[in-house]
Parts: structure tokens; sequence; C-alpha cells
């Protein structure tokens, strides 16, 4: 692939990183050459040039060893003795600075290449040798052959491995999000979970089963532990205490409780400022949480026993998880393209209302951040995915103010806009009133027809009413 001049110089003003190597190669070839060749197919790419030190400074190759230099390296490469499979590159001549330079650009490959029978990996500005590191090369591979890891099948989990209870309350939230009947309604259990991806039949092995993806959402907590040992959220305060934490919970339950988890954990320690949009209050806090919690759960590679974190700070929050790349570097809307990394689990999330449509969460988080916290959110997609968050210091006096004047019955209708399932018992912790008041709020609400009961006082949910005036 060529590239232009202003892009080369570019690559070279940037200095070496994860994508970008340099090698003196006045003379011949830098034996290590091949292992950054090796590298870059196996991870995600990049550019070698031969010609410039280490600090980018440019030295050239001698004009009469240009040409053996590329024989060299063409043969090289194309020989499976030394790189398997063979790789085919071209190597093209730059002048800069009145110096020669060689350019090599090594794609991404589809394949796991060797180099003398070892395998290298690109990390940071390094080529690190993985053979032997079984997890890292079953990462590789992971990557390469485009398998979830969310699809993987325990073939021994049986429908009592379940929280049966679980589904029946998820059942019940999306068939309250839609106003015609749900698919859902109609299916057994497993059914619901069958038609969902989440009990499959590998066809390469024949193996039938409940899939990760399933446990993970509705398994019960032992199921989960036995499945995935390793997992689990911690959920860190460090605004005073910076050595060790505030306040602290580690969440290993399943995603859906997660999910409330970790939102309950956001709304207990961060404020949530007064925001019009349009003539409609909304809560900033939880358009912003909601998607980065969401994403936290939905797209965190399970196989890795990094521990994923959500770490709020006096002027920040940050959220970490394992991931395997399909880009690298820092994201925003204009170089973003949406990749399911677990598709079932997405699309339960969505069904229940915790996420939108694929892509949606980067456009919220930059449609919102900057208001909440004064600047764009950080994004950046690598082995560890990471969010950051700037946040609002502290609640002022007049935004105190002007969350109170809304009324507890503005309260009650706000909380119910976002989980029409919510019992009097939930409204009254998330309200601070007693469970005898909101009953009479409720009341009252129905009454001044902004509200209205759907179902029984038991399966039932409430339907926020719009006002049309």
């Amino acid at each position: 692939m060529t590239q232009s001049l202003s892009n080369i110089l570019q690559l070279l003003k940037n200095g070496e990183n994860i994508f970008v190597e340099y090698k003196e190669s006045k003379t011949e070839l830098n034996k290590d050459v091949y292992q950054t060749v090796c590298a870059f197919s196996n991870r995600a790419g990049g550019d070698i040039f031969l010609g410039v030190k280490d600090d980018g400074s440019i030295v050239g190759v001698d004009d009469e060893k240009i040409e053996s230099i590329k024989k060299d390296f063409v043969t090289t490469i194309n020989n499976s003795q030394k790189i398997n499979p063979p790789l085919y590159l071209n190597i093209e001549t730059i002048e800069i600075e009145n110096k020669k330079i060689l350019h090599i650009h090594v794609p991404t490959s589809k394949l796991v290449h060797t180099l003398n029978g070892k395998i290298y990996d690109r990390n940071n500005d390094s080529d690190i040798n993985i053979t032997g590191q079984s997890e890292n090369i079953a990462k590789l591979y992971l990557q390469k052959q485009d398998i979830h890891t969310e699809d993987k099948i325990f073939p021994f989990a049986t429908i009592e491995d379940f929280d049966l209870e679980l589904i029946k309350r998820v059942r019940i939230i999306a068939s309250n999000r839609i106003t015609v009947s749900h698919p859902w309604e109609d299916l057994s259990d497993f059914e619901l979970l069958k038609s969902s991806g989440l009990y499959k039949v590998d066809k390469t092995t024949n193996k039938e089963g409940f899939t990760l993806a399933a446990i993970l959402l509705f398994g019960k907590d032992e199921t989960i532990v036995n499945a995935l040992p390793h997992h689990k959220t911690d959920l860190i305060l460090r605004k005073i205490n910076l050595d060790r934490y505030d306040d602290r919970e580690i969440v290993s339950t399943n995603l859906i409780d997660s999910y409330y988890k970790m939102m309950e954990f956001v709304k207990k320690h961060l404020n949530d400022p007064f925001y019009l949009e349009g003539d409609m209050r909304i809560s900033l806090r939880d358009k912003i949480f909601r998607e980065a919690v969401a994403n936290s759960l939905i797209h965190r590679e399970y196989s890795s026993a990094y521990v994923a974190k959500m770490i709020i700070e006096k002027d920040k929050v940050v959220f970490e998880n394992a991931n395997i790349p399909h880009a690298y570097g820092e994201l925003n809307p204009s170089n973003f393209t949406p990749y399911p990394k677990n598709p079932n689990i997405a699309k339960i999330f969505r069904e229940i209302g915790f996420a939108d449509e694929l892509g949606s969460g980067v456009k919220n988080l930059y449609r919102y951040s900057k208001v909440y916290g004064g600047s764009d959110p950080l994004i950046v997609e690598g082995e560890v995915f990471k969010i950051e968050i700037q946040t609002t210091q502290e609640t002022t006096q007049e935004t105190t103010q002007e969350i109170k004047k809304l009324s507890t019955k503005e309260r009650v209708l706000e909380e119910l806009e976002k989980n029409s399932s919510l019992t009097r018992d939930d409204l009254s912790q998330l309200v601070g009133v007693s469970a005898e008041a909101i009953k009479q709020h409720l009341s009252n609400l129905k009454k001044e027809g902004k509200l209205e009961r759907v179902g029984s006082t038991k399966s039932g949910y409430w339907k926020v009413l719009i006002d049309e005036k």
C-alpha cells in the first residue's frame, strides 16, 4: 500500500509506537526486522522504515545497498522455512532530506504467522515473543478467527443452573417496553434462551448446550463461578483516600444485576446537575453512565482474567475492561466503526432497554459528556478498553436549588419513565419518601391523568402519559 509523502512524514514525526518501527539498516537489514514483520502481521499491521534511527533521525540507506536489501527482504518473507505462512509485501524507496529510506507497509493478516517457529506479537513499540504463552496465543487466534467467547458451549449445563426468577423479570421488562405482544411472552424459559442464541449446536464438533452468554446473563451465582471463576467488576470510589479507596464494591453476579449494581454505585457517588433538553429535564448522569456501564458489560472480553473496573475519582470516572481490539487508539464519532463483540449479550440488553442500537453509545457519550463534565470523553481501544469521563467537581448551590424545585410527584414520574416496573418500595428508596407517601402520589397522578396502571398489581407496569398541551 503506497502512502503519500505527507503521511510518511507524519508517521516519522510521531515516533515509534504499536504501528511504527524504525530500523537503521544503513548497509544491511537488521536481523530483528522480521520479528517486527511477524508481530505487525499478527497484531494490527504497521509501517517499518529502514534508514531511520530509533530517535527518528534519518540516516538513509546506502544507494549501492538498496537493491540487495530489497532482494534479501523479499526472498526471506516468501520463504516458508522462515516465515510461515509466507508473506507477500512491497518495499519502496522514498527520498527525504536528500537521503533514501525504505518503507515497508505490513497489513494485518487473517492468519497467525511464525518466524523460525516462534510467534511474535506487538505491544506498544516492542515485538514480543509469546511462544509458549497459551493465554496470549489463544487470544491471538480468537482475534484472527473472529470467534465470540460468549458462544463457548457448556454441554452439561441444564435449565436448573439458571435463575428462573431473573428470566421472568427480564421477560416482563421486555414486554413492558412495547405496546404489542412481545415474542418472549409465549415462550418457555428454554425456548426464550434458545431463540436468543443462548443455546447452540457447534456444527464442527456437534457439541450442544447453553452458551457462556446464557450463563453470564441468567446463571445462578454458583453457576457463573463454576463457568468463569475470574468474573467480577471492581467498583471503587477514590476521592479522599487516594492510596486506597473511600468505598468499594465487588460485583460478581449475573450481567443484568451487575448493570443495576453499577448504576446504583454511580447514583450513590455522582451528582446529577439540572439540565433541560428542549423543555424536558433529563438526567445527564443516567444518559452518560447508562452507555458506559452497558458498554463495559456488553463488549468485555470474558476469556481474560483482567479485572474490569469502574473507578470514580474526584473529577472523572474511569472504566477499564479486557478487550480483543479491532482497532487501536482513541475513538470518536468520526473514526468509530461499530463492531459487535458479544452480539447475543448485546441483543438481550437492547431488548430490556439497557442499550440502544450498535454504535449509538459513542455518539451519546460525546453528546452529553461535555455538558456534564466540561470535556469530551476519552475512549481508547486496545488490549484494555478504556473510557474516561470528566465529572462536575461539586454540585453548586444554584444547581442544588434547581433540583429541589422538582416536586416529589415529578420525581416519581421521572423514575417511572426510566423503569416502568418499579414497585412502591423501589420508588420510596429512589425518591426518599415513605412507601405510604408514594402510594398517595401514585393515586394523585392517576387522577390527574399523568399515570396509568397497565395489568395487574403484581405483574403489570406503570405507563407515564405524555402531556399533549
